[in-house]
């Protein structure tokens, strides 16, 4: 091999050392803390629904300590990024996602026991899908597609929703009260059908409200 020829494949074998060291500085830049938390939350939200549907004697109260710790990530994520200017393409992306897989698992993982309906959980996840679809035609066409105050107040509704089953579900597994108690019935029958009817009204309402506001993203597609 001449000395050319030598210092030719040198020098790719370092370009390529420098590209692989410049990729896991980019990877290592990207997973700041908040998105540490975020993709945390991912994991504790799989944690959350394996408990929630275990035959464990404590499940259901393992699976409300992990839903609110995933609550307060969700909070911190935030925080984090906005007061340290950790904003990245990866956390804009992937917390609003976050976000919706950990709502969704928490009403379907809520049919089987009886504290969700089944088209009340059909109509949060799909609506979730449905907003989710059209930000990302928005974005097909460089147009981003804020949140609204209403959709965030939409989720806490949620979260209280999900937070109340499981209350009353921990309640009932440390034997505090089960459903011959008459306040436990009535929180489990009453209180908890007045928050699912009004979590899939505000769900619906945000919905429809931000399509046809955003309307004109479908409409130039077709």
């Amino acid at each position: 091999m001449e000395a050319s020829d030598f210092r030719r494949c040198r020098n790719i074998v370092d370009g390529r050392r420098r590209d692989t060291t410049t990729g896991q500085s980019n990877f290592s830049a990207g997973m700041n803390w908040a998105n540490r938390l975020t993709l945390g939350r991912l994991g504790l939200t799989i944690l959350f629904v394996i408990a929630l549907n275990s035959t464990w004697r404590f499940g259901h109260t393992t699976a409300l300590v992990l839903f609110i710790v995933a609550g307060v990530t969700d909070y911190l994520d935030g925080e984090i990024a906005r007061r340290w200017q950790f904003v990245t393409n990866f956390g804009r992306l992937m917390d609003p996602l976050v976000d919706k897989v950990m709502i969704a698992a928490a009403f379907i993982s809520l049919v089987p026991l009886q504290a969700i309906p089944a088209w009340a959980a059909t109509t949060v996840v799909a609506r979730d899908f449905l907003i989710t679809g059209l930000r990302l035609m928005a974005s097909a066409k460089g147009q981003v597609l804020p949140a609204e105050k209403l959709g965030k107040h939409k989720t806490s509704w949620q979260i209280i929703t999900v937070v109340y089953f499981l209350l009353l579900l921990a309640a009932n597994e440390l034997g505090y009260a089960d459903a011959s108690n008459g306040w436990w019935d009535k929180a489990w029958q009453r209180g908890g059908t007045a928050l699912v009817w009004l979590t899939v009204a505000l769900t619906l309402y945000s919905g429809l409200g931000y399509a046809w506001r955003h309307r004109e993203v479908v409409a130039t597609d077709s």
